[in-house]
Formats: structure tokens, C-alpha cells, sequence
């Protein structure tokens, strides 16, 4: 073997200089962009020694020539949601996620499409539904993970007892090798052609003579499991497998972790869409009973089978995004259950197949034991519960955490109910408790031991469980690697796996391939210990910094800085928020692509910083700005993410850390002074908006970061007096609170008199808070400032006005939702959650209530955006129920992430673009298709600005739309 790549320092700056200027592609050799490729969805923690993102194949072709030249290693990565650490190293890192997402072609007769790495499956998918087929293989992470990565894992997914694993689902690899030819990969020949380059001749031979030579101790030392990804796939090489059709080196490359070359391009093999589905959710007593019903149920042929133990159905339970599904899931309280789900062209075969699964749970004793989902939609809601099982799992909060590394054994279905019982025993007898999920249909059940990794102990304990769990898969002659792959996590063990002689076999497909060691060193041959401390995320050396103190509340959270660590650790890195397929999370990352815009590039910065590896200044450093700056505070991340990292939150303590440092910039402080200044801009308001309406002033406004080319709100000298409220409802027996925010007070007044209005239809006189001399604000332009103290006096205030029992009813989400949300982390305590508890829109008001309002018909369409913040609450289905009450009202929700708009952030000359792309994302497309004599509504005022100013349509507030329903006298009352 030749010599081996030598490890430059990170951040090399030859080497940046080179790439930057030897491809077209963005070179990312900073720390903290360094930083957020450091981690994935593992324990561990290697800081590369930069990152490239190529924007072509010819990029990637001309990265590894210069890796080569300079001795420095690469490491391919796609989504880096690997569990075991095959996508950190210190290297340098080639993100094909971004730019290397292209189909290169689709063949619907052969069924085979041929794709870039860096697509993700979802997306594969999405564009395959019109050709009636998909690619079956289907890990829970289809919203973000790459084809490349699921290759380099060998994935599996729910479904691979009906489908199989990745390596049976890759005809060819077209890969780039570690000299810098490529070649096509895929099933071999009898004889190699005169076409193929003598080098790849001589490796193809060398390769085939290993198979032969190795084929009696591959059968006897290789598990018989579907479920086996460990070490290379050897087998391949088999006279064996020569003798079936299954020498293909493609199979020999899935599952090699870009340990042995690169994958330029990929030729899948696709399967038909079976259109209809039913689930049958089977209800056990113990988990043992489940384990022992999965063989008896494995033979009514599922598409698969799933569990969800105790721990999972408990802490989904305490996410509110699952709540409601999981609660339609269950019969009473079941400790384990059981998702056998079908899959047909027809529903009659399909409703035949649940009538055998109550028969068969009958027969084993638990009758009247499954809840049937036939609905689509519900199937839809029960899949999100399933595929996020990872992330509810990691939602533990404080230091111990689930742990992934002996996650994804697999053994036969006939042992898995003694060996799930021995190994909970062994959990006990160290003093740990297991968290199970996942593939009961092949034996594969996702296990994670509870432990804390910045405890020694526990690091010792982790270390001990590993060796007597791949024990006891050895006894059972099951496979130690069932899903996740090999990493840092498990690759130590092929020895004793494996044997000696096969773990050599391994190194020498290594070298065969990859004589310097060039792709990914370290994993899968030549391993350090997976309990080598100096390569974890928290380290020996792991503490939080000094110099820094949280000015919110994070008492929810245990740990260092109040709880404000133990919060930002919550992302496990599982990237949750790279899916585009729904809900709002990340609306920036979805216009950018870049890891620096996601929840987990954000959070990981964050954490960087909070623990010193950003410098002493770390909190208040541009690094950290440029990280949160395209953060639109959406709070998507509130309730999408499974683990709960609130992004919106966190980056208040960026900002206030920042301002604090660096002082206020004029715009942001006029800006944050909206509301003091509303009393005097609105009767002055034709001199407060000539901006609008003279050039120069535009001009002059950009010099402050305001862009020309975007109208600003315009203040009304018409705006909302409190004394309007008292000419409405005067025979109303109920009162309730109204807070009229200085949005929809100063600049669309009209919406506050429409609350009145129907207010009164519905019976109820609204009251407005004693304030004083100026009207009450939520503090949010404060807030969005970085002006924490400004903010809290104002909550205060506003707390204070605000006393009683009334229900407090508001009409902008981002207002009346702050007096839920972050009044509680200004101002802790009973006081500030009784306000909370009571605090609603109007349509949450209504919903609830439920009053008769004499609405009459009005026969359209009204399509409705629904506010982030709304959707963050949960309050977006209330305004979808409220207009629902208009008669022959045809309710149409937009799907789409956020405006733009977000605040300010479509009026910054910095960020305009972006808020552009945003709403071009979604909204602005789904508002042009809409039918002119349709009505669109936005809650959000920030939402209406950017439909009418980029669409050139008029978006109504929901309380419009009742109001316009009501008859002429309830209207004139």
C-alpha cells in the first residue's frame, strides 16, 4: 500500500485559495462553517478541514484531483443524518446536497431512472408519481435524505421485507475513483470487454479472485439476515452470487460509506406505486407480547410491521404536533403496538386483509385489539409519528439522551421476543433503560440505552453494553449492523463479528480500491474506538463558556446557562428541518439550501459558541450574526421540529448579546419604536408616509438599510380609537378583552372595527384595556431588536393592564401569540401563564365558544394563508373552522412555508431577496392561480404587505370575511 494522506490543520488556506479558484464551487473553510460539518446524527464530533459545495460532477472530479496533490482526504456527505458517525471525519467535505440533485433520466418501460447523488428521496419520488412508480426503499429520514447517502448506508427502511435493502434496489454506480477515472459499476459479465480499462480490468479480476478464494468463510461467517450492512458487501463477489445474477460491484460499493470511491451518478431500479393502503394498529398488553405475536403476523404478508413501545407513545404524547394522533391510535393504554400496514391497487383485498389481522389477534388472544386507519389522511399523520420516532425519542430532555450503537441489530423473527427480553435484562443489570421502535417485520427493532455521554460512567457503561449486545447477536447468529451502517460506532467490532480473516478481507477491498486511503478513512477498516472520548461531541474538555448569561428563561430545560445549553443540545442533528415537503420549517434553508440557514446549522453555531469553540466572544460574534441573520423568527421550529428546538427563542439572546455589544442601528431602532411613535405618525400621516411616495426619500431611507424599491406600511389618520368599542353591543351580557395591537390600530383599522362587529353579532361587548397614555403592545418590535429590557418593561405594563378574568381576544398572530409565548420567558411565573391560558385569537375565541353568528351565503372561494406563527400555535386550523361557518364559502388553505414578509425583513435591502424567493416558494404562486373574483385571506399583517405588494392582490383579514357575512344591521349596530 501506498503512503498514506497526511492531516492538514483545519481551515488550510492554501488549500481554500486552490479550490476557490480551480472550481466553480462555494468553499466553506471557516470555523464556524467547519463547525456545523462537524456533527450528524451521532454521538461524535471531527472537524473537517473545510467544506466544498460543487455545483457539478466536474467540481467534485476536480476537488478530489487537488485532495490528491495536497494529501488531504475527502468525505462525501448528503443530508448528514447518519447515526454512527460515517459522516464526520477530518477531512474534506464534499456537500452534494445542494447543487447535485439532478435526474439525469427516467425510463418508465425498464423502470430504472438514473440520478445525482445529492437528490433527496422525497423529492425522486414526487417527480417518479407521474410514471406510477417510486423508489421503494424508504428510510423514516425520505424528507432529506440523499440517494447518494442512502447508497454509501446501504438504507433500508420500513418496507424492505416486501422491497429489500438499497443494494437491491442499485443496478449501477457510475463512480470517480481514487486515481480520478470513472467507471460504471453494475453487474458484471462472464468475460470483461476489451472496452474496459486495464487498470479496472485488473481490479475487477483481483476482486473476483477474493470472492473465490474467500467464499467458504464468507458463508459461514456472514449472518443470514436481510437486515445485514455491515462491513463491505463481499458476497457480491461470490461464485455464489456469479451463479444467481448477483455479481454486480454495485452492490459491492452500496454500503461502503464513500469509504471506496464516489458515486457520480446513481441507476436505480423502481418500482410500481400500489395506490391503496390500509393500517391495522394492533394493541398489546407487554412488549414481550408483541415481540412474540410479530412472527404470527409477519404471514398475513404486510408491507411491514412496526412497533412503538411505551417510552414512544409517552413522550409523543408530550409533543403537540403528535398528540392527537397518537391518542387516535390507541385502544385504553396499550404498552406496545403493532403497525401492520398493506398496501394494493384495490380496497376490498385490502379490507379483507384487516378482517384476518382481527382474527389473527383474536386467535392470539386479543380480541377487539386493532384500530383500523383507512382514513389517507390519518395514515399520513400516523407515517409522520413513525418516521420521526428518532427525533421523539431524542426529545428527552437533559443530558441523557437515547444513544445510538447497538441501534439496529437484527435477528430471526423467531428469536426476537428471548432476545429483546435478554437484552432489556442486561439494560437493568447496568443500571439502563432501552427505548425500542421500528422494523419488528425483520427483526430489526431500533434499541437506544439511555446514557449521558458527558459522564465517564456512562461512557464506560455504553462501552460495556456494546460488547455484551454484540454478544449476544453472535449467539443468536444475527447481523450487529441492521440499518444504520458501520461509522465510528461500530466498525471497531468487525473482528469479532466477522473474524480475523474476514476483517482482513475488508481492508483489502479497501486498498484495492483506495491505496492512499483517500475516501473517508477510518470507517469500516482501520477504526478507533467507538468510545474514544476526543472524538464526541462533548468531550472531555465540553463546558459552556464564560462571559455570557441568558436574559430569557430556559428553566424547562436542565444544564449550564439556566437551561439555555441543555435547550440548544435538544438538536440532535437529525435534520428534520431540511424536508420541503410540509409544514413551515425552514423557510430560508428552502430558498438557500445552505446548512448555515437550518434549524441544525443555527443550533450547532449556537452551541459552538456557547462552549468557547467560536472564541471568547463567541455569543456576540459575526459568525454567529451571519447564522441567525435570514432566521425569519417563523417559531416553524416551535412545533415541527420532534425535539422542540425553538430557533425563534434562541436567537433573542443572539440578538440581545449582539445589541448589547455592538449597540442598535438606526433602523432597527425606529423600527422597534413603531409603537411609541404610532400616535403621533398616524395623525401626521401624510408627511409619516411621503417616503412611499417620494423618490429621494426612498433613496435616502436605503442609506439606513431600508429597501427603496418596497412600500412601507402606511400610517392611517383614520386609526382605531379604543372609544369606538362602546357604540357596539351595548345589550351584550358578556364581555371579553380585546387587544388591538398597534398593527391593526394604526395601519388596517379596519379590521379592528370588524371584531367589534362580529363581537356583537356573537354577543359579546368588547372591552378595551385601561393603558393609559399610550395603547398596550405585545413588545415584539423590541424583541425583534434585540432589546430585551425595552421589551420586558413593556410586558410588564401590559401584564399589569391586563389583570382579571376575561378572555383576551387579539387579531395578529404575531401579537396576541407573544403574550402566549415569549411573555412567559420575560416574565416567568403564575401571573404570566394565567394571562397566557386566556389569551387567544379571535377565531381560537370563536372555535371555542362556538356562538351563533346569523352568517349569510356567500358563494366563492377563499384561499387562506395561514400565518407561521398561527401554525407554530396550532391556531391555523381555528381560522380555517371560522370561515367555514360562512355558508357556501369554499375554504381553501394555501400549502406553503412562510411569506417572507416576516416583520421588517422584507423591507431590509439585505434580505429582500431572499424574503422574495420565500414567498415565490409558495404563496405567491398558489394567490396568482387563485380566480381574481376569489377572496385571499391572511391573518398576518406581515403576510397581507407581501401578497399585495408582490402579487398585486388584496388579502383580508378572516374577521373581514365574518363581518362581510353578518346582514346589514348586525354590520351597522
Amino acid at each position: 500500500m501506498n503512503a498514506p494522506l497526511r492531516s492538514l490543520p483545519p481551515g488550510d488556506s492554501a488549500l481554500a485559495v486552490r479550490l476557490g479558484r480551480e472550481t466553480s464551487g462555494e468553499v466553506l473553510f471557516d470555523a464556524a462553517s467547519r463547525g456545523r460539518y462537524a456533527t450528524d446524527a451521532s454521538i461524535y464530533q471531527m472537524m473537517p478541514i473545510g467544506v466544498v459545495v460543487p455545483k457539478t460532477i466536474d467540481d467534485v472530479a476536480a476537488v478530489l484531483a487537488i485532495a490528491r496533490e495536497h494529501g488531504v482526504p475527502v468525505l462525501a456527505r448528503g443530508g448528514g443524518t447518519s447515526q454512527c458517525g460515517q459522516t464526520v471525519n477530518r477531512a474534506l467535505v464534499i456537500d452534494c446536497s445542494k447543487y447535485l440533485r439532478r435526474i439525469l433520466s427516467v425510463d418508465p418501460a425498464a423502470r430504472t431512472a438514473i440520478v445525482e447523488p445529492g437528490i433527496v428521496l422525497g423529492q425522486l419520488n414526487a417527480a417518479l408519481k407521474p410514471h406510477d412508480l417510486f423508489f421503494p426503499v424508504d428510510p423514516s429520514t425520505h424528507s432529506r435524505s440523499t440517494i447518494g447517502g442512502m447508497a454509501g448506508n446501504n438504507s433500508c427502511g420500513s418496507k424492505s421485507i416486501r422491497y429489500g435493502l438499497m443494494a437491491d434496489n442499485v443496478a449501477a454506480i457510475d463512480a470517480i475513483l481514487a486515481d480520478g477515472t470513472r467507471h460504471r459499476f453494475g453487474q458484471l459479465p462472464d468475460n470483461i470487454g476489451a472496452d474496459v480499462p486495464s487498470h479496472i480490468a485488473d481490479l475487477i479480476q483481483r476482486l473476483r479472485a477474493l470472492g473465490r478464494r474467500e467464499a467458504d468463510e464468507i458463508a459461514a461467517r456472514f449472518p443470514k439476515q436481510l437486515r445485514r450492512v455491515g462491513g463491505y458487501n463481499i458476497d457480491a463477489l461470490t461464485p455464489a452470487a456469479r451463479a444467481a445474477g448477483r455479481e454486480n460491484l454495485a452492490r459491492l460499493l452500496v454500503g461502503s460509506e464513500g469509504t471506496l470511491a464516489f458515486s457520480a451518478a446513481i441507476e436505480l431500479a423502481l418500482s410500481p406505486v400500489k395506490p391503496r393502503r390500509v393500517l391495522g394498529i394492533c394493541q398489546f398488553p407487554t412488549f414481550r407480547a408483541a415481540m412474540q405475536a410479530t412472527p404470527q403476523l409477519v404471514t398475513l404478508d404486510p408491507e411491514a410491521v412496526e412497533l412503538v413501545d411505551r417510552t414512544m407513545i409517552d413522550l409523543g404524547r408530550s409533543i403537540p404536533i403528535f398528540r392527537a394522533t397518537i391518542d387516535r391510535m390507541l385502544i385504553g393504554e396499550p404498552d406496545s403496538l403493532l403497525i401492520v400496514e398493506f398496501h394494493g391497487n384495490a380496497d376490498a383485498p385490502l379490507l379483507a386483509k384487516l378482517a384476518e389481522l382481527d382474527t389473527m389477534m383474536a386467535d392470539l388472544g386479543y380480541p377487539g385489539a386493532v384500530v383500523r386507519a383507512t382514513d389517507p389522511a390519518l395514515q399520513a399523520e400516523i407515517a409522520e409519528v413513525r418516521e420521526a420516532g428518532l427525533n421523539i425519542m431524542m426529545s428527552m430532555k437533559g443530558d441523557a439522551k437515547p444513544v445510538s450503537f447497538i441501534e439496529d441489530c437484527a435477528v430471526d423473527l423467531a428469536d426476537l421476543a428471548d432476545y429483546t427480553e435478554r437484552l432489556n435484562a442486561m439494560f437493568e443489570k447496568h443500571g439502563a433503560k432501552g427505548t425500542w421502535y421500528a422494523h419488528a417485520s425483520v427483526g430489526c427493532l431500533h434499541v437506544r440505552p439511555v446514557l449521558n455521554m458527558k459522564d465517564s460512567a456512562d461512557v464506560a457503561k455504553m462501552r460495556a453494553v456494546a460488547e455484551e449486545c454484540f454478544a449476544l447477536v453472535r449467539e443468536y447468529k444475527g447481523s450487529h449492523s441492521g440499518e444504520h451502517g458501520d461509522g465510528i460506532a461500530r466498525s471497531e467490532f468487525h473482528v469479532s463479528m466477522f473474524g480475523e480473516r474476514i476483517a482482513k478481507v475488508l481492508e483489502e477491498v479497501k486498498d484495492a480500491f483506495d491505496p492512499r486511503g483517500l475516501f473517508n478513512p477510518g470507517k469500516i477498516v482501520r477504526a478507533p474506538r467507538m468510545d474514544d472520548r476526543t472524538l464526541f461531541r462533548y468531550g472531555p474538555d465540553y463546558a459552556p463558556a464564560t462571559g455570557f448569561t441568558p436574559r430569557l428563561d430556559w428553566s424547562d430545560y436542565p444544564g449550564p446557562l439556566g437551561g439555555m445549553l441543555g435547550a440548544v443540545e435538544m438538536c440532535n442533528n437529525n435534520g428534520t428541518c431540511r424536508k420541503f415537503d410540509v409544514g413551515v420549517m425552514c423557510p430560508s434553508y428552502r430558498v438557500t439550501r445552505d446548512e448555515i440557514h437550518l434549524t441544525r446549522g443555527r443550533a450547532n453555531t449556537l452551541r459552538l459558541a456557547l462552549t468557547g469553540q467560536l472564541g471568547p466572544d463567541g455569543m456576540a460574534s459575526d459568525a454567529l450574526h451571519e447564522a441567525m441573520q435570514l432566521c425569519v423568527s417563523c417559531k416553524g421550529c416551535r412545533r415541527e421540529c420532534p425535539t422542540g428546538v425553538d430557533m425563534a427563542k434562541m436567537k433573542l439572546e443572539v440578538l440581545a448579546e449582539r445589541a448589547a455589544r455592538h449597540g442598535v442601528g438606526l433602523r432597527e431602532r425606529l423600527i422597534a419604536e413603531v409603537p411609541r411613535l404610532g400616535p403621533y405618525a398616524s395623525r401626521l400621516a401624510p408627511l409619516a408616509n411621503m417616503r412611499n411616495r417620494a423618490p429621494f426619500l426612498r433613496r435616502l431611507s436605503a442609506r439606513i438599510g431600508f429597501a427603496p424599491d418596497r412600500l412601507l406600511p402606511a400610517w392611517r389618520r383614520d386609526y382605531f380609537r379604543d372609544s369606538e368599542a362602546s357604540r357596539h353591543a351595548p345589550g351584550a351580557t358578556r364581555d371579553v378583552l380585546l387587544f388591538t395591537d398597534t398593527f391593526n390600530r394604526y395601519f388596517e383599522p379596519e379590521n379592528a372595527r370588524a371584531a367589534l362587529v362580529v363581537l356583537a353579532a356573537a354577543g359579546y361587548r368588547a372591552v378595551l384595556p385601561n393603558a393609559g397614555r399610550r395603547p398596550l403592545c405585545c413588545g415584539r418590535t423590541w424583541l425583534a431588536a434585540g432589546l430585551l429590557e425595552r421589551a420586558r418593561a413593556e410586558a410588564r405594563r401590559t401584564l399589569a393592564a391586563l389583570s382579571g378574568d376575561l378572555p383576551l381576544i387579539g387579531l395578529e398572530p404575531s401579537c396576541l401569540l407573544t403574550l402566549r409565548d415569549e411573555f412567559l420567558s420575560l416574565l416567568p411565573g403564575a401571573e404570566a401563564k394565567a394571562l397566557a391560558a386566556r389569551s387567544m385569537l379571535l377565531s381560537e375565541f370563536l372555535a371555542r365558544e362556538k356562538p351563533a353568528l346569523p352568517l349569510r351565503a356567500i358563494p366563492n372561494t377563499a384561499h387562506v394563508h395561514g400565518h407561521c406563527h398561527q401554525k407554530a400555535h396550532g391556531a391555523f386550523p381555528a381560522a380555517l373552522a371560522g370561515l367555514r361557518l360562512v355558508p357556501q364559502l369554499k375554504v381553501k388553505p394555501i400549502v406553503a412555508s412562510c411569506c417572507g414578509m416576516a416583520g421588517a425583513f422584507g423591507y431590509q435591502s439585505e434580505t429582500q431577496d431572499v424574503s422574495r424567493a420565500m414567498a415565490e416558494a409558495g404563496v405567491l404562486p398558489a394567490v396568482r392561480a387563485a380566480p381574481p373574483e376569489d377572496i385571499v385571506v391572511a391573518d398576518g399583517t406581515s403576510c397581507r404587505h407581501q401578497i399585495r405588494d408582490l402579487a398585486g392582490r388584496e388579502a383580508l383579514h378572516s374577521v373581514r370575511v365574518l363581518a362581510a357575512a353578518l346582514p346589514q344591521a348586525e354590520q351597522e349596530r
